[in-house]
């Protein structure tokens, strides 16, 4: 379905260029998925976070270096442990030209906390946001909140009066299938509008001619991303010049890449840890054989998984070298994250696991559906496929259930889950304590949303609130080493690795690539 604003369009393209004294320019960038929705509410998908964010802003941002630095809030300072109080820029317009204030951050808390919001998750340490007066609001935390700057990056502010001029006041409920306006539709304050959208096919931005920041961060007048499902047509669509810049690069492809000389590579580390998730709340899984009991409840099994498979095999023979193994779901390169904590628990050893897993009662082992992506993370369908080889190998009969990323992403909604492939980035807050919230945590309605196996432990959630709550920044990091240690000795989860970030682009492009693999088109130049 195609959506478009004529009428700003027009004013755009009237008033471009003087934004940027540097030359506009046209960008065409491509990715392996699309985003799932154009509501800045309704998903938790990173991808789809960071696609938004290029429309939609909030009171703060990370920069490339992922530090905080103001947005639509030019200051704040802390009233006490648990309120804030935000100063907002004046002058601000929406994409329809209406003027943004503080009337438009607080229908925004109202809007993200309504019940098809899947991204009131990670606001849930807010208590209330209030108006002071035209240009001020106050956000209080249901406890003093260290790191509540890092939490509002992902508070992205909709106009009130268009919302409800368009039916759109609360989120469209993605897991319900229940659209609205707002989900193909957008008006944001940031540094591009939507002109148009093909949903899987093509959507096009335009650089927003009004937008309050002024310094000459990208020379972009418009932008057309293609979402291109095939690794091997992206690469192509590369080298042969149909789009400049692609952020879904294959490890295979780097070297041919890099051979040419009309083609940059940048890559690095990125925050997200990929892992395996296991059902551990019913008391029979939903995709298997053993019937009246879930052999994931016993940690001997847990271990068993753990120790079947060898991650420097994966990193050798499926990513190409490209991946660092994992001792726990936090990567090193994390706020918080605590180093000591970063060697694998438990040595690959099939005899081990065989072992365990008679001691188990499961000698003979025993079938389980494994759900994986095959177009969310780096070599996702490979690695499971290989994972259900060495799985075999002590006896368990993993039945790879692959699937595109949107229906994947309903099913960890919904719990729908046995066995399955995972990521987290620690994102949007780029702080170990996201990952524990929302990966670890017992799942409530504000905590453990991607906790979609329900692995539960009330010793580990008594440091939550403690880890969130903690100003001492000393004091926090042993917290938060404590609860790491809880979770990794249980096995809530089992961590696989950190994938790459691999983007790639016609040289003259300077993309200023980030851990959090976002690509952030209003620091984009092109030469």
């Amino acid at each position: 379905m195609k959506i478009s604003n004529l009428r700003l369009v027009l004013g755009v393209m009237l008033a471009i260029g003087v934004h940027t004294a540097l030359p506009a320019k046209t960008l065409t960038w491509t990715a392996g998925l699309d985003a799932l929705s154009m509501d800045p509410h309704s998903s938790t998908n990173s991808f789809t976070n960071a696609f938004v964010t290029n429309v939609y802003e909030s009171l703060v941002r990370f920069n490339d270096k992922l530090q905080i630095e103001p947005a639509l809030a030019e200051s704040w300072k802390m009233r006490n442990p648990v309120v804030w109080r935000f100063h907002l820029r004046r002058g601000v317009k929406f994409h329809n030209g209406e003027a943004f204030d503080a009337d438009d951050v607080v229908f925004t808390w109202s809007r993200a906390s309504s019940p098809g919001s899947l991204v009131r998750i990670n606001l849930s340490d807010i208590k209330e946001v209030r108006k002071v007066d035209q240009y001020t609001v106050d956000i209080e935390t249901h406890a003093p909140f260290p790191t509540l700057l890092n939490e509002l990056v992902q508070f992205l502010v909709m106009s009130k009066s268009w919302s409800e001029a368009n039916n759109a006041t609360e989120a469209s409920d993605l897991m319900q299938k229940k659209e609205n306006y707002a989900n193909r539709h957008t008006n944001g304050t940031g540094p591009f509008i939507v002109k148009s959208r093909e949903i899987d096919v093509r959507t096009e931005f335009l650089a927003n001619p009004h937008w309050w920041d002024k310094k000459p961060r990208h020379n972009l007048s418009n932008v057309v991303f293609t979402p291109i499902k095939s690794d091997a047509t992206r690469t192509s669509s590369l080298l042969s010049g149909v789009v400049d810049v692609s952020v879904s690069v294959p490890v295979q492809d780097v070297q041919r890449l890099q051979q040419g000389a009309a083609i940059d590579v940048v890559q690095g580390p990125e925050l997200r840890t990929i892992f395996l998730g296991m059902d551990q709340f019913r008391d029979e899984l939903l995709y298997g054989n053993v019937k009246g009991k879930n052999p994931f409840k016993d940690l001997r099994v847990r271990q068993a998984l753990y120790q079947a498979i060898d991650v420097e095999v994966l990193k050798r023979a499926v990513m190409r070298g490209a991946s660092w193994p994992a001792g726990s779901l936090i990567s090193p390169f994390l706020n918080g994250a605590p180093a000591s904590l970063n060697q694998r628990a438990f040595a690959y050893d099939t005899a081990a696991a065989k072992k365990l897993l008679a001691d188990a009662g499961y000698p003979n082992g025993f079938s389980v559906g494994l759900q994986c992506p095959n177009n969310r993370y780096v070599y996702d369908e490979q690695l499971c496929l290989a994972i259900t080889a060495m799985l075999a190998r002590v006896g368990i009969k993993a039945n790879p259930m692959i699937e595109p990323a949107a229906k994947w992403n309903q099913r960890l909604n919904t719990n729908d889950v046995s066995l399955y492939m995972m990521g987290h980035a620690g994102l949007p807050m780029a702080d170990t304590y996201a990952i524990l919230k929302d990966v670890v945590g017992t799942q409530t309605a504000n905590i453990g949303g991607l906790n979609s196996g329900r692995y539960s432990n009330p010793r580990f959630d008594a440091y939550l609130p403690k880890i969130a709550s903690e100003l001492d920044l000393a004091k926090r990091n042993q917290l938060i080493t404590a609860a790491v240690a809880i979770e990794r000795n249980d096995i809530s989860h089992i961590p696989l690795h950190q994938q790459p970030v691999i983007w790639a682009a016609k040289k003259g492009i300077d993309l200023r690539q980030s851990p959090d693999n976002q690509l952030r088109l209003w620091l984009i130049t092109v030469k």
